[in-house]
């Protein structure tokens, strides 16, 4: 797959690869990144939750569209696939991890950052860093 294909199906698979920025503006002290996302399409919710001292997300729900880009990747069941894994919290605040492409079968690094206290900047990237890409994910609720 060529790389001008890859990175956006890698985006639009789940979005949910996560991120850095300039724009990025600090959370509110309340604000979490555990709870309900949606990404950009609204094709695709994710639950973020505490793993041990880590953090993870699991698909919560996923419209039709989703289910069958996934089945057609050999990602057999979406709802309740662990798709944000061993996040860990950096010094800057940003959550660092793997994210699972259920459309894609395949295993990303990627960053998560809150952006205020219902956006989530979220990155993810190929070829050891080189090529990235990210979107920005709504807290649902």
């Amino acid at each position: 797959m060529s790389a001008r294909r890859f990175l956006p199906a890698l985006i639009a698979a789940l979005g949910l690869t996560l991120a850095t920025g300039a724009q990025s503006q600090a959370p509110a002290p309340e604000a979490s990144v555990f709870g309900l996302w949606r990404n950009p399409k609204s094709s695709v919710e994710v639950d973020i939750r505490p793993c041990g001292a880590n953090a993870c997300g699991t698909i919560v729900w996923a419209n039709a569209e989703a289910k069958e880009d996934a089945r057609k990747a050999g990602t057999k069941e979406l709802i309740g696939l662990q798709v944000f894994r061993d996040l860990r919290q950096d010094q800057s605040g940003a959550w660092r991890g793997r994210v699972f492409a259920p459309d894609m079968g395949m295993t990303f690094s990627g960053t998560a950052r809150l952006v205020g206290a219902q956006n989530l900047r979220a990155k993810g990237c190929v070829l050891a860093g080189i090529i990235c890409k990210s979107q920005l994910w709504t807290r649902v609720g």
